[in-house]
């Protein structure tokens, strides 16, 4: 019986139709965006943002803990989708955190924020359509002048939790389907027994 269950394993040491697969958080798109908010947040803090007070750390622990989550949450992925669900949704909310911090820092110093249809703004959200997209093709708007770099920021942090949101969506669909790994455990020990 022992050697069995040992043949049923997969390479990975796991029972097949147990523990789903997981892509990798590198390829998701939600993590690659927040990657690129994450690099431009650390040069337009040190361009524009006091070292000393405490915006500047905050906005880049903000930017860090966006992309961190992701990570994790598609880290444990494969073993409890509501987990991945609680940090998609808390890498959401650490970006939001960082939207309010780029809005204040242009209404603090009277600076203009963007209108979404802006031509400055459009020519920003034209570059998520590259196909070798980094930070290195946002650097010379987050550059340019400190209203450029926080409305830069401002749409970069909106692409990057619309998509966080559509895959929260996904993450919801999946949890109330049951593709979780207690719903896989469940369904194998069925047909097991069958």
């Amino acid at each position: 019986m022992a050697k069995n269950k040992m043949a049923e394993k997969s390479a990975t040491g796991t029972i097949p139709g147990v523990v789903s697969k997981q892509g990798g958080y590198r390829e998701l798109k939600s993590y690659q965006s927040a990657e690129i908010v994450y690099d431009a947040t650390v040069d337009f803090c040190d361009l524009y943002v006091a070292g000393d007070s405490g915006a500047h750390d905050q906005m880049i622990e903000a930017a860090h803990g966006g992309k961190q989550n992701i990570a994790e949450g598609s880290k444990a992925s494969p073993v409890c989708k509501k987990t991945e669900f609680r940090f998609t949704g808390e890498a959401r909310t650490r970006l939001e955190t960082l939207l309010l911090e780029c809005q204040d820092f242009l209404q603090q110093r009277e600076l203009e924020v963007w209108d979404k249809d802006s031509p400055d703004a459009l020519k920003i959200r034209a570059l998520a359509y590259e196909s070798d997209k980094s930070y290195a093709s946002y650097k010379s708007h987050i550059r340019r002048s400190p209203e450029s770099g926080a409305n830069t920021l401002i749409c970069l942090i909106n692409q990057a939790t619309y998509l966080l949101r559509r895959q929260l969506e996904a993450l919801e669909r999946q949890l109330v389907s049951g593709s979780g790994f207690r719903s896989n455990c469940y369904r194998t020990r069925r047909k097991k027994r069958a």
